[in-house]
């Protein structure tokens, strides 16, 4: 079994990706705080209720597809030349292109959602 050490700038990387980590939480919560809050729960007519559930999907779906492009730039950054790493980085980044391709599907899923009911 084969140890790789790490190397001297590792630490560093990894510690400035945690504060850009923080400190993108810290903007998005200021931001969050100052919006107005809307209620979800009352909608009037079906139809606002597909709308809502196309928005929450598309919604879901882009956060976890940045989520991933996330995890593989920081596992490529962090792959030091290690082949098995980078592999595992194109495999987030794949899995992302699939999260935005469904992101932009969610709209077509409502579509046939409205053709079922009927609105």
């Amino acid at each position: 079994m084969r140890v790789i050490a790490p190397s001297p700038g590792r630490p560093a990387r990894t510690g400035l990706v945690a504060g850009f980590a923080v400190l993108g939480l810290l903007l998005t919560t200021a931001s969050a705080s100052a919006e107005a809050t809307h209620v979800v729960a009352l909608a009037p007519t079906i139809d606002a209720v597909l709308t809502n559930i196309r928005n929450w999907i598309m919604g879901i779906l882009a956060l976890l597809a940045t989520v991933f492009v996330t995890i593989g730039g920081v596992r490529y950054v962090l792959a030091n030349g290690d082949p098995s790493e980078v592999e595992a980085a194109k495999r987030s980044f794949k899995s992302a292109g699939f999260g935005y391709a469904l992101a932009a599907l969610a709209p077509l899923v409502v579509e046939v959602l409205r053709g079922i009911v009927g609105a």
